[in-house]
């Protein structure tokens, strides 16, 4: 919540037609080819979900009857496996995992009456994921194209407490209007999401390079042969001439987002240094400041205020003539800075309400920066706000801090989601060599083989190439390089 507009720019510049802000989404049509390219390329969308049939419903058993009209053999098989998700807001259906129960019943009832046979349900790995939203009496069921949650790109190889989410992290960047012509300082780093994500903006980079798979690719319609050229296009990626700089007092955050920033093959844009933020001195080059201090709700610091205080303090001494922009959940925090926002966006990390600050940096007095022909607010940021209702009616931002247990941990950087546990440490899926190769996908363009045998893959997909033991390849058909690729940067196994 409160990216929407953001993701409703990202589509429109994408080419999607109908672009429509709902509360938490953002609806819009296109062809197969703009599917592909949404969950391939948007970095603020969690799921593209395309609905297939659209009703009214008052009762499990209207649901029921609705949902076992549709001809389910045109998405699912037998000896296909699929998962039902609900999201309900409606006084008739109190319960979200009764409604998927009563989706999964209907569609097992229609294959067995046909067939004598059923699907099976895979929570774990579906080939098929459905997702049902009631708002009331309305209903709809959509087909999950993108399958994990596309914050999950792929490039995080180790995490600290309660990271950043990527869709997030990528959201504020946009937010900041930041599109790589500065360089970009994030002096509370952590594992290094916030970095990452401006890098990938900044090259213009696809976030989906480094996933696994998408949904959409287990599909009975799936064209390999179009994701391919989706997937092997660059046209779109642009030289970034600036660099970005990451720092952060605790050692073990530092060698975490290096490792991640290894992983994801940006080692020649991202710098990263441990270096507490009292320590911060002027940058040369015009820069930009995007951070997630501490804000003391799950895990604090042992002086929270005096935090802020110094983070303030830093930027009005030490970032002159630059911008500084700064999310976090507390007023009380926010006072410690000492400085005049020129705009606050509000914005969620995870179930908080926060505000993301910019801090316009000069030097001297705010009256001769202005009399000098400074813009302490633009035009566009005095509209934002103007706006009424811009904040929730009861809000959740806090404007007092309560006294912080002894034993509360270092930093929040939440952002939680239902069915995914961000603590968990994520399948290892991208090659690490040790010379950190500069092609970020770690595999050539042209899909050569770096290996020298012993490798044989668990798949043999259709237009995928399958490697014997001695390591000699034999193609099956279309897609050569587009499996080279994919085979390569899923290898775990370290030259």
């Amino acid at each position: 919540m409160g990216l929407e507009p953001v993701l409703a720019k990202e589509l429109t510049q994408l080419g999607a037609n109908d672009v429509k802000i709902g509360r938490r989404m953002v609806s819009f049509t296109g062809d197969k080819e703009m599917m592909y390219r949404a969950n391939f390329q948007l970095h603020t969308a969690i799921r593209i979900l395309k609905p297939i049939h659209h009703f009214k419903a008052r009762s499990a058993d209207e649901v029921y009857e609705e949902i076992k009209k549709i001809d389910w053999t045109l998405y699912l098989g037998n000896e296909k496996t699929f998962t039902v998700d609900s999201v309900v807001f409606s006084e008739e259906f109190r319960h979200s995992k009764f409604v998927s129960y009563k989706v999964k019943d209907a569609i097992v009832d229609q294959f067995r009456e046909k067939t004598g046979k059923r699907p099976n349900i895979s929570v774990a790995n579906p080939d098929v994921r459905l997702n049902m939203h009631i708002a009331e009496d309305q209903c709809t069921l959509s087909l999950d194209s993108s399958g994990e949650s596309l914050h999950r790109r792929g490039y995080r190889q180790e995490s600290v407490e309660a990271p950043l989410n990527e869709v997030l992290a990528a959201g504020m960047i946009l937010l900041s209007g930041w599109q790589g012509d500065t360089d970009f300082i994030d002096p509370m780093c952590g594992s290094g999401t916030l970095l990452i994500e401006a890098a990938l903006i900044a090259k213009n980079m696809a976030p989906g390079l480094f996933r696994k798979e998408f949904a959409f690719e287990k599909w009975p319609d799936f064209d390999a042969e179009l994701f391919d050229e989706i997937y092997n296009d660059e046209s779109q990626e642009r030289e970034f001439k600036y660099h970005i700089y990451g720092y952060d007092i605790d050692i073990k955050a530092v060698n975490t987002a290096r490792m991640n920033v290894k992983a994801a093959g940006l080692s020649d844009t991202i710098s990263i240094e441990q270096q507490d933020f009292k320590e911060f001195t002027q940058p040369q080059n015009k820069s930009i400041i995007i951070t997630n201090p501490p804000y003391g709700e799950r895990i604090s610091t042992p002086d929270l205020l005096g935090t802020y205080k110094m983070i303030g303090e830093r930027l009005k001494h030490q970032f002159k003539g630059n911008d500084a922009w700064v999310l976090s959940y507390r007023e009380e925090c926010f006072d410690q800075i000492g400085l005049k926002p020129s705009i606050k966006i509000p914005l969620y990390n995870g179930s908080l309400e926060c505000e993301f600050r910019k801090y316009q940096m000069f030097d001297g007095k705010l009256k001769d920066f202005r009399s000098e022909g400074g813009v302490v607010k633009t035009d566009e940021e005095k509209r934002q706000m103007a706006e009424k209702h811009r904040f929730k009616k009861e809000r959740e931002f806090k404007k007092r801090l309560e006294e912080q247990e002894e034993n509360e941990e270092a930093d929040i950087r939440s952002f939680t989601f239902h069915h995914h546990d961000l603590n968990a440490k994520p399948e290892r899926r991208g090659r690490r060599d040790d010379d950190d190769r500069d092609d970020r996908r770690g595999r050539d363009r042209k899909g050569r083989d770096d290996r020298k045998g012993g490798y044989k893959s668990s798949q043999n997909r259709g237009g995928h190439e399958r490697f014997d033991r001695s390591g000699k390849g034999r193609s099956f058909g279309k897609g050569k390089d587009f499996a080279d690729k994919r085979r390569r940067m899923f290898d775990n196994d370290e030259d």
